[in-house]
């Protein structure tokens, strides 16, 4: 009798031991990701082009300066498109401007994204060219063209601390108000995620691919005004079921960190809640790891939508 309370004692102390080392790993790798998310400003290279070019000029990363002829067109990814010389086709950038000086010319249109066309007067155009911009995000257009892997490494800025503070108080109160609202069904999407997430996730990630895969295939073959219906009612499932599973996700995590490291509110849904949402949100906002959890995330969202009719006790 001694000997097997003692191995259970061992046990359960070996068992909290692992999960402390698991939360430590982690916050250690938060703080990894972090600091190697720090990086240096980039320089804005300038590639100049003169004689005469009879393709299309492209820069990645960097700015165009044209002082000579361009037979096809021009666009720079991240980066300006100074024209000085002559450009017969099209002109275009993502994440710059386009800057025509005097006495240059541009034969086709000019498509800015994040940016903005400055010319000097009088500009040398042709009159049918058009001009299609969009002046936002230039910064943030800028950094994704010239790094496309910066999407999966935020940079830990106070505005991005501030944003997910924003993030994790706008899931809080929309946690509240469904279990305020469902607490029988939020309890029950609990119990069932608690005794059956494997089943709950299969489901959940046969289901996405099945719903994206006829979407998909619906908006290929059907006429338009299907195509319309069935667009809207796939943005319709997907929120439905994204807040009611973030929700039960949210509010099962909760739970399960109260029991496990919570040594106040013991009994309180809202600190449930809390520890849930900052918890997801944390996951979330990992470099190259947030990805990774949002599918997840979506799986068992949809997973939990589509077992909603069902009680947790499910014959196996």
């Amino acid at each position: 009798m001694v000997n097997s309370r003692s191995q259970a004692t061992s046990q359960f102390s070996l068992n909290k031991l692992d999960w402390n080392r698991i939360v430590a790993m982690l916050v250690w790798v938060l703080l990894l990701f972090g600091a190697a998310s720090v990086r240096g400003a980039n320089d804005d290279n300038v590639v100049v082009v003169d004689g005469t070019n009879e393709g299309t000029v492209f820069g990645v990363g960097n700015s165009v300066r044209i002082t000579g002829t361009v037979k096809q067109g021009a666009m720079s990814f991240g980066g300006d498109v100074i024209v000085e010389g002559t450009v017969e086709g099209d002109v275009a950038t993502i994440g710059g401007s386009v800057i025509q000086k005097a006495g240059s010319r541009i034969g086709g249109d000019v498509i800015v994204l994040g940016g903005s066309y400055h010319a000097d007067t009088p500009a040398n155009r042709r009159p049918e060219a058009m001009t299609m911009m969009y002046a936002g995000y230039q910064q943030e257009l800028r950094d994704m063209m010239r790094n496309p892997t910066g999407i999966f490494s935020p940079h830990w800025t106070p505005t991005y601390f501030g944003t997910r503070l924003l993030v994790v108080l706008f899931w809080f109160l929309v946690s509240l108000g469904f279990t305020a609202a469902m607490p029988g069904t939020i309890s029950r999407g609990i119990a069932r995620l608690q005794l059956t997430s494997l089943r709950v996730a299969a489901i959940g990630l046969i289901g996405v691919v099945v719903l994206f895969g006829s979407v998909l295939l619906c908006l290929w073959i059907m006429p338009e005004p299907v195509r319309v219906l069935v667009g809207l009612l796939a943005l319709l499932l997907w929120l439905v079921a994204g807040l009611f599973g973030r929700v039960i996700l949210y509010a099962a995590t909760g739970r399960w960190l109260q029991r496990k490291y919570a040594t106040f509110g013991k009994n309180s849904e809202a600190v449930a809640l809390l520890l849930g949402t900052s918890f997801w949100v944390l996951l979330t906002s990992l470099p190259y790891v947030w990805p990774f959890m949002a599918t997840f995330i979506l799986i068992i969202s949809f997973g939990l939508a589509l077992t909603a009719r069902y009680r947790a006790g499910w014959s196996h």
